[in-house]
């Protein structure tokens, strides 16, 4: 190899040299930056600690709810299937009774029920949850309103599918009247309302939250919600589950598939006015005034804050805030939202 060749070899082993020096010095930067801004330690807690997914209902599914109106009178209890809903709100019905509407997800809940008929009102919840509406009848006013506001509901009146059943060995009806999710999703796609939704109405958070520490937080080990002289919920919290547990008028509130004792995570209170409407059949009917803002509680693992809600139309999401105008998280878990007559107090202790 001539001189000059040579030194242009050497000349380009310098070069390379270089080069390779270069980029490992960059590398090191780099690497250092990447250490110090915490890079490979939230890679090494994303290993050791997988991501905590949301146990209550899959942030990541987009099956369409259910929303189910169950009897909730003496003769109709104990029901079936509502330790499978992920959210139920209690409602007053004509007489001091109330009405449970319970939402479904992704469960295959064998008997749900007893399965009775809908009030206008509940509407205004299947709405702001995108469900469908499982219902056995309906007033006058609510069959008034699926038709114009076009509600995807399916009717044990007409029995679409043979999706209800009545067991006589229970009780006599209309108090005996079930559905399972497996014949409600089977009509669903049957009747195209088997829609896509992702949106929840409630925050969730799947750290556990302690209300504790709040400034505003009270003790809540025993919850007494009355909504007539015929029917009292009422919550005692069951400190080594961090869950509370569910009575009727004094009484257990019961499954009747598992014969267990329902309990609830979170519990969301406060109070709306309600009435009896004119009504030519003379029932009783009631009205609810539950479209605008009012003050409540929210209540788990054995505490309450006061907080407020607000909803502004029939479809609108109920926005639950704390007092300092934010919206609520609310515990992994079930929650019961009870909407008590204005005329009654919530009893906390």
């Amino acid at each position: 190899m001539s001189l000059k060749k040579r030194k242009k070899s050497k000349k380009n082993k310098e070069i390379l040299i270089l080069v390779v020096l270069v980029l490992l010095l960059g590398l090191g930067f780099g690497i250092k930056k990447l250490f110090d801004n915490g890079f490979f330690d939230k890679v090494k807690d994303k290993i050791i600690e997988p991501e905590k997914k949301l146990k209550i209902i899959d942030l990541d599914s987009d099956t369409r709810p259910v929303g189910v109106l169950i009897d909730n009178i003496g003769a109709a209890r104990p029901q079936a299937g509502l330790n499978d809903a992920y959210l139920v709100y209690e409602i007053i019905v004509e007489g001091g009774y109330t009405r449970l509407f319970a939402l479904f997800k992704d469960v295959d809940t064998k008997m749900i029920g007893p399965v009775r008929s809908v009030r206008h009102y509940f509407i205004d919840y299947a709405l702001e949850n995108d469900t469908a509406l499982v219902h056995y009848g309906w007033s006058p006013q609510a069959q008034s309103d699926i038709k114009s506001l076009n509600i995807n509901n399916l009717n044990g009146l007409t029995n679409p599918g043979g999706m209800f059943w009545r067991d006589s060995t229970i009780t006599k009806a209309p108090h005996n009247a079930f559905t399972s999710m497996s014949k409600i999703r089977e009509q669903m796609r049957k009747n195209g309302y088997d829609k896509k939704v992702t949106d929840t109405l409630l925050n969730y958070n799947v750290d556990e939250i302690d209300l504790s520490s709040k400034e505003d937080a009270i003790v809540a080990n025993s919850i007494t919600i009355k909504y007539s002289n015929f029917q009292t919920t009422s919550y005692e919290y069951d400190s080594e589950n961090k869950v509370y547990k569910r009575s009727m008028n004094g009484t257990s509130h019961v499954d009747r598939n598992t014969n267990e004792q329902y309990t609830v995570k979170n519990i969301i209170v406060y109070n709306v006015n309600n009435y009896a409407m004119p009504d030519v059949e003379d029932k009783g009917r009631q009205e609810l005034e539950n479209i605008g803002s009012g003050e409540g509680y929210y209540i788990t693992n054995g505490y309450a804050i006061p907080i407020t809600y607000e909803k502004t139309s029939r479809s609108s999401k109920t926005k639950y805030m704390d007092l300092d105008g934010n919206e609520i998280e609310v515990n992994d878990g079930n929650t019961y939202i009870q909407i008590q007559p204005s005329n009654q107090k919530t009893i906390i202790e």
